[in-house]
Protein backbone atom coordinates (compact mmCIF):
# COMPACT_ATOMS: atom_id res chain seq x y z
CA UNK A 1 0.00 0.00 0.00
CA UNK A 2 2.07 2.49 -1.11
CA UNK A 3 -0.31 5.40 -0.82
CA UNK A 4 0.27 4.88 3.00
CA UNK A 5 3.63 5.46 2.94
CA UNK A 6 3.47 8.39 0.60
CA UNK A 7 0.80 9.82 3.28
CA UNK A 8 3.57 8.91 5.90
CA UNK A 9 5.89 11.38 4.56
CA UNK A 10 3.57 14.40 3.60
CA UNK A 11 2.07 14.47 7.62
CA UNK A 12 5.61 13.61 9.10
CA UNK A 13 6.77 17.05 7.23
CA UNK A 14 3.63 19.03 7.98
CA UNK A 15 4.13 18.01 12.15
CA UNK A 16 7.91 18.80 12.05
CA UNK A 17 6.88 21.96 10.82
CA UNK A 18 4.15 22.75 13.65
CA UNK A 19 6.97 21.68 16.03
CA UNK A 20 9.45 24.06 14.67
CA UNK A 21 7.05 27.06 14.20
CA UNK A 22 6.12 26.45 18.28
CA UNK A 23 9.45 26.29 19.14
CA UNK A 24 10.08 29.52 17.48
CA UNK A 25 7.57 31.07 19.09
CA UNK A 26 8.76 29.80 22.16
CA UNK A 27 12.43 31.28 21.93
CA UNK A 28 11.02 34.71 20.24
CA UNK A 29 8.65 34.97 23.68
CA UNK A 30 10.90 33.76 26.30
CA UNK A 31 13.44 36.53 25.27
CA UNK A 32 11.12 39.20 25.10
CA UNK A 33 9.26 38.48 28.21
CA UNK A 34 12.87 38.03 30.49
CA UNK A 35 14.13 41.28 28.61
CA UNK A 36 10.86 43.15 30.05
CA UNK A 37 10.22 41.41 33.22
CA UNK A 38 11.39 41.75 36.84
CA UNK A 39 14.02 39.03 36.82
CA UNK A 40 17.40 40.33 38.44
CA UNK A 41 20.28 40.10 36.79
CA UNK A 42 21.56 36.58 37.93
CA UNK A 43 18.39 35.21 37.56
CA UNK A 44 17.89 36.63 33.67
CA UNK A 45 20.41 34.26 31.92
CA UNK A 46 19.42 31.70 34.35
CA UNK A 47 15.94 31.15 32.40
CA UNK A 48 17.30 31.82 28.94
CA UNK A 49 19.78 29.13 29.22
CA UNK A 50 17.16 26.72 30.29
CA UNK A 51 14.58 27.29 28.12
CA UNK A 52 17.53 27.58 25.20
CA UNK A 53 18.60 24.15 25.78
CA UNK A 54 15.55 22.41 26.57
CA UNK A 55 14.02 23.66 23.04
CA UNK A 56 17.20 23.16 21.20
CA UNK A 57 17.58 20.14 22.83
CA UNK A 58 14.97 17.75 24.74
CA UNK A 59 11.52 19.49 23.27
CA UNK A 60 12.54 18.92 19.63
CA UNK A 61 14.14 15.36 20.19
CA UNK A 62 11.46 14.55 22.55
CA UNK A 63 8.96 15.98 20.18
CA UNK A 64 10.31 14.05 17.00
CA UNK A 65 9.78 10.68 18.87
CA UNK A 66 6.67 11.90 19.46
CA UNK A 67 5.59 12.12 15.81
CA UNK A 68 7.05 9.19 14.98
CA UNK A 69 5.19 6.71 17.82
CA UNK A 70 1.88 8.65 16.60
CA UNK A 71 2.09 7.70 12.70
CA UNK A 72 3.81 4.55 13.14
CA UNK A 73 0.66 3.32 16.02
CA UNK A 74 -1.71 4.89 13.26
CA UNK A 75 -0.21 2.80 10.44
CA UNK A 76 0.80 -0.28 12.27
CA UNK A 77 -3.17 -0.17 13.31
CA UNK A 78 -4.15 0.41 9.08
CA UNK A 79 -1.67 -2.55 8.46
CA UNK A 80 -1.97 -5.01 10.93
CA UNK A 81 -5.55 -5.72 9.43
CA UNK A 82 -7.58 -5.87 12.29
CA UNK A 83 -9.37 -2.84 12.76
CA UNK A 84 -11.51 -3.22 15.76
CA UNK A 85 -11.36 -1.48 19.05
CA UNK A 86 -10.02 -3.80 21.16
CA UNK A 87 -6.92 -3.38 18.67
CA UNK A 88 -6.91 0.02 18.93
CA UNK A 89 -6.82 -0.23 22.71
CA UNK A 90 -3.42 -2.30 22.71
CA UNK A 91 -1.66 -0.48 20.10
CA UNK A 92 -2.25 2.85 21.77
CA UNK A 93 -1.74 1.35 25.46
CA UNK A 94 1.43 -0.32 23.76
CA UNK A 95 2.93 2.96 22.57
CA UNK A 96 1.30 5.39 25.34
CA UNK A 97 4.71 4.94 27.39
CA UNK A 98 6.68 6.20 24.86
CA UNK A 99 4.33 9.09 23.94
CA UNK A 100 4.38 9.92 27.38
CA UNK A 101 7.74 10.34 28.29
CA UNK A 102 8.31 12.39 25.61
CA UNK A 103 5.68 15.09 26.17
CA UNK A 104 7.59 18.20 27.18
CA UNK A 105 4.86 19.59 29.62
CA UNK A 106 4.33 16.20 31.37
CA UNK A 107 8.17 15.58 32.07
CA UNK A 108 8.68 18.96 33.49
CA UNK A 109 6.43 18.08 36.49
CA UNK A 110 6.56 16.42 39.58
CA UNK A 111 5.61 12.80 39.79
CA UNK A 112 4.41 13.11 43.50
CA UNK A 113 2.25 16.52 42.80
CA UNK A 114 -1.61 15.47 42.96
CA UNK A 115 -2.08 16.92 39.74
CA UNK A 116 0.26 14.69 38.37
CA UNK A 117 -2.05 11.75 37.13
CA UNK A 118 -4.60 14.36 35.96
CA UNK A 119 -1.83 15.61 33.58
CA UNK A 120 -0.93 11.73 32.06
CA UNK A 121 -4.70 11.13 31.48
CA UNK A 122 -5.08 14.40 29.27
CA UNK A 123 -2.03 13.66 27.73
CA UNK A 124 -2.94 9.93 26.72
CA UNK A 125 -6.74 11.57 25.23
CA UNK A 126 -4.55 13.99 22.96
CA UNK A 127 -2.21 10.71 22.14
CA UNK A 128 -5.70 9.41 21.14
CA UNK A 129 -7.30 11.76 19.26
CA UNK A 130 -3.45 12.30 17.89
CA UNK A 131 -3.52 8.22 16.13
CA UNK A 132 -7.32 8.44 15.25
CA UNK A 133 -6.83 11.23 13.30
CA UNK A 134 -3.60 9.86 11.37
CA UNK A 135 -5.09 6.85 10.84
CA UNK A 136 -7.56 9.33 8.87
CA UNK A 137 -4.70 10.69 7.06
CA UNK A 138 -3.09 8.05 6.45
CA UNK A 139 -6.27 5.97 4.72
CA UNK A 140 -6.42 7.97 2.07
CA UNK A 141 -5.62 6.02 -1.29
CA UNK A 142 -5.86 9.51 -3.60
CA UNK A 143 -3.26 11.09 -5.46
CA UNK A 144 -2.77 13.80 -3.20
CA UNK A 145 0.56 16.25 -3.42
CA UNK A 146 0.76 17.92 -0.27
CA UNK A 147 -0.86 18.38 3.06
CA UNK A 148 -3.34 20.85 1.80
CA UNK A 149 -4.54 18.10 -0.60
CA UNK A 150 -4.33 15.02 2.07
CA UNK A 151 -6.36 17.00 4.29
CA UNK A 152 -9.06 17.96 2.25
CA UNK A 153 -9.32 14.44 1.20
CA UNK A 154 -9.46 13.24 4.55
CA UNK A 155 -11.93 15.46 5.79
CA UNK A 156 -14.85 15.88 3.69
CA UNK A 157 -15.64 19.48 5.06
CA UNK A 158 -13.68 22.65 6.73
CA UNK A 159 -16.50 21.59 9.60
CA UNK A 160 -15.22 18.50 10.29
CA UNK A 161 -11.45 19.27 9.91
CA UNK A 162 -12.15 22.06 12.36
CA UNK A 163 -13.71 19.90 15.41
CA UNK A 164 -10.87 17.81 14.48
CA UNK A 165 -8.29 20.40 15.04
CA UNK A 166 -10.13 21.78 17.67
CA UNK A 167 -10.54 18.12 19.88
CA UNK A 168 -6.81 18.41 20.16
CA UNK A 169 -6.17 22.12 21.21
CA UNK A 170 -9.09 21.63 23.72
CA UNK A 171 -7.09 18.70 25.38
CA UNK A 172 -3.89 20.74 25.14
CA UNK A 173 -5.74 23.47 26.56
CA UNK A 174 -6.28 21.30 29.42
CA UNK A 175 -3.16 20.34 30.21
CA UNK A 176 -1.70 23.89 30.04
CA UNK A 177 -4.51 24.74 32.55
CA UNK A 178 -3.81 21.77 34.76
CA UNK A 179 0.26 23.32 35.32
CA UNK A 180 -1.01 26.54 35.27
CA UNK A 181 -3.43 25.84 38.46
CA UNK A 182 -0.65 25.12 40.70
CA UNK A 183 3.17 25.87 39.70
CA UNK A 184 4.37 24.09 42.36
CA UNK A 185 4.05 21.49 39.73
CA UNK A 186 7.16 22.18 37.73
CA UNK A 187 10.09 20.90 38.22
CA UNK A 188 12.27 24.15 37.24
CA UNK A 189 12.85 26.35 40.45
CA UNK A 190 13.40 29.52 38.64
CA UNK A 191 11.33 31.89 36.35
CA UNK A 192 7.95 29.37 37.04
CA UNK A 193 5.90 32.40 36.27
CA UNK A 194 7.51 33.49 32.87
CA UNK A 195 8.05 30.21 31.82
CA UNK A 196 4.04 29.11 32.08
CA UNK A 197 3.54 32.78 30.65
CA UNK A 198 5.21 31.63 27.34
CA UNK A 199 3.68 28.41 27.46
CA UNK A 200 0.08 29.71 27.35
CA UNK A 201 1.12 32.74 25.05
CA UNK A 202 2.89 30.36 22.62
CA UNK A 203 0.15 27.76 22.56
CA UNK A 204 -2.45 30.35 22.04
CA UNK A 205 0.06 32.16 19.33
CA UNK A 206 0.40 28.32 17.38
CA UNK A 207 -3.53 27.83 17.94
CA UNK A 208 -4.01 31.08 15.91
CA UNK A 209 -1.73 29.76 13.23
CA UNK A 210 -3.31 26.38 12.77
CA UNK A 211 -6.81 27.89 12.12
CA UNK A 212 -5.66 30.40 9.92
CA UNK A 213 -3.84 27.76 7.95
CA UNK A 214 -7.34 25.85 8.41
CA UNK A 215 -9.42 28.63 6.34
CA UNK A 216 -6.26 28.70 3.74
CA UNK A 217 -6.78 24.67 3.06
CA UNK A 218 -10.27 25.01 2.69
CA UNK A 219 -11.05 28.70 1.03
Amino acid sequence: MQYIEQNYKILEKRMIEQMETSLNYGRDLIDTEVDAGSLNFVIKPIVKSFYKYWSDKDAKVGTLEQIRVTLDSAKEFIQNGDGSKDNFNKIINRNFPTYLKNDQTYIQCKEKHHNYKRLEEVTKKCFITQVEESILFLNVNEDVKDYNELSRAAFSSKEKAYQALKRQLDYNDEGISIVESDENILKVPLGRNIILKVLRMGFEMTKEKLIEELDEIFN
